[in-house]
């Protein structure tokens, strides 16, 4: 084979030259820096075909007669378990071209991406809104999107702020007012262990009486699980003047919520599990079979990543949800990553947790509010935040971007 060695100031010069010479289908073999130069060894697509052909070639050639031999005794051959080669040349051969002009699709990106310097040299102002963005926790996904349609031009506050407005503008959440405290109805905390389903039921229980009345309220807990989780929940229902109902299965269940039919508004306490706990899938069943519509509110935990808060979304889902409450608010060093997941998987937020007590620390979800504490607290993980020239490496490249589903129900204005 006639391998040919290119050599340039620049990748993409040198990729020109391997261009002009052995047209739009040759092979990239290698690519270094030598003493400031850019070397690429590349093979045209002719050469690959003559060695994919060479086969059926020799097998075409000519037999020359043997001279005949004395027989010699062998064991005989089963045909069967020894078949010959399928000639699969032609097709073969159409498999490699086309990895071959992939793989050219690919190095070509990449060698644009090179020779185009880093992001931050071709595109100034979108770098400072994408730090600006991955700094306050969001994902590189949802940064992408926001900044894909930046007109150009110098970066000003004026970008940012129009950032935050979209972000916001996606937040879905109840309002300022306890409209869901007023409406009443069935509401079952959900969520990974750990994540404070108990001490937030105590929180809105709290809320409740305050507004309603301790006759107007119920707790329910399908917590046997933990030591101890049905005391702590008794211990907030006497304090609030409620009576704590504890069930085991989905007779329990429909059984309790049947004979509380007549209260105002009834908090389900259930077991906190693993998103990957097969289990979820049956808690999640045991509570859409209850006989009475039971609205489920996810707790996500601000301190957990995206990439975890994606797979608690997916796993508790189910159905659909009705909502979901941030908690640990004040333990986060960042809270981005929890907007982030709300925004893209639409989820209605409900309410923020930011402290132990009850039922001060808990407070109805203002978007404008929770993004600009994101941003303010940005500064804490500057340290953690790629380089300039890491952040090509950081951002997916269009096709991944695009590829996201939920990127598609997040409106840019």
């Amino acid at each position: 084979m006639n391998v040919k060695k290119f050599t340039a100031s620049t990748s993409r010069e040198a990729l020109r030259m391997v261009r002009d010479v052995l047209g739009p289908d040759a092979l990239i073999i290698s690519n270094r820096n030598i003493e400031g130069q850019v070397e690429i060894m590349a093979l045209s697509s002719e050469n690959i075909v003559a060695a994919l052909t060479l086969p059926t070639a020799v097998q075409a050639a000519p037999v020359v007669q043997a001279p005949v031999l004395p027989a010699v005794p062998t064991a005989p051959i089963n045909v069967e378990s020894h078949p010959m080669p399928r000639k699969n040349t032609r097709s073969e051969l159409s498999a490699v071209i086309s990895e071959i002009r992939s793989m050219r699709s690919m190095l070509e990106t990449q060698f644009n991406e090179i020779s185009d310097g880093t992001l931050q040299d071709r595109e100034p102002k979108k770098t400072l809104l994408l730090r600006e963005l991955l700094a306050a926790g969001f994902s590189a996904s949802l940064a992408q999107h926001l900044t894909a349609q930046l007109p150009a031009g110098q970066y000003g506050k004026a970008d940012l702020a129009r950032a935050k407005s979209i972000l916001a503008g996606n937040l879905m959440t109840r309002g300022r007012k306890n409209k869901f405290l007023e409406k009443g109805g069935v509401y079952a905390l959900v969520g990974p262990t750990g994540v404070g389903k108990t001490t937030t039921t105590a929180k809105l229980a709290a809320r409740c009486v305050m507004r309603h009345g301790s006759g107007k309220l119920a707790l329910i807990t399908t917590d046997s699980y933990r030591i101890g989780a049905y005391e702590q929940l008794r211990i907030y229902g006497k304090l609030l003047g409620v009576m704590v109902h504890s069930v085991k299965d989905e007779a329990d269940l429909r059984i309790a919520l049947d004979e509380l039919k007549n209260k105002h508004t009834i908090l389900i306490d259930t077991v906190g599990m693993s998103q990957r706990d097969r289990m979820v899938a049956e808690q999640v069943a045991l509570l859409s079979g209850a006989g009475t519509e039971v609205q489920r509110l996810l707790c996500l935990n601000a301190t957990s990543t995206t990439e975890t808060l994606n797979e608690v979304v997916h796993a508790y889902q189910g159905s659909g949800l009705a909502g979901c409450i941030i908690t640990k608010l004040d333990e986060a060093a960042s809270i981005g990553a929890a907007l982030d997941v709300v925004i893209r998987h639409k989820l209605t937020l409900y309410c923020v947790a930011d402290g132990q007590r009850v039922p001060e620390d808990l407070h109805l979800a203002n978007p404008r509010d929770l993004i600009k504490r994101a941003f303010e607290l940005r500064s804490e993980a500057a340290p953690f935040q790629p380089l300039d020239g890491e952040l090509t490496l950081t951002i997916p490249n269009k096709g991944r971007a695009s590829n996201d589903k939920n990127m598609r129900g997040v409106h840019l204005g």
